[in-house]
């Protein structure tokens, strides 16, 4: 069975731009910045939930809200060949925020939130003994400027 692929077009993708800035605008109000019907909205946004294109719908706190929340970049180098197995094991790691594949000294650069220390803590050996792993360098972000 050959697997369809969506190709997405403007409107998806202003669409999604709108979305990032409000998730919570409602299907009207995101039709009219569309220029477009409500069922067409409603349409591409259970295309884009169902192909995956839009994995879920969030808030963005202020970082004045998450004073408590241990924030870091994590560099992670992996052995040879193993790179889509370790992105697979490491999608399963909840505090992993967004995981990013990058050119230079290393593979993958993962954006971590842990409640606490002991959490933190808990990642950082949870994503150094996964199989594949060669090395990791990690910096806590303090403050943004």
């Amino acid at each position: 069975m050959k697997e369809h692929v969506y190709l997405y077009d403007s409107v998806d993708k202003e669409l999604v731009a709108i979305l990032r800035a409000d998730a919570r605008a409602s299907i009207s109000t995101l039709a009219k910045r569309l220029h477009v019907s409500r069922g067409t909205v409603q349409n591409r946004l259970d295309r884009l939930v169902n192909s995956g294109a839009i994995l879920g719908f969030t808030i963005r706190a202020h970082d004045e809200l998450e004073t408590d929340v241990v924030k870091a970049v994590m560099m992670i180098e992996v052995i040879g060949k193993s790179t889509a197995e370790v992105i697979h094991k490491l999608r399963g790691i909840p505090q992993l925020e967004k995981l990013h594949t990058t050119n230079g000294a290393w593979d993958l650069v993962a954006d971590i939130k842990a409640s606490n220390l002991l959490e933190f803590d808990r990642v950082l050996r949870e994503v150094r003994a996964i199989d594949g792993v060669l090395n990791s360098e990690t910096s806590i972000l303090l403050s943004s400027v």
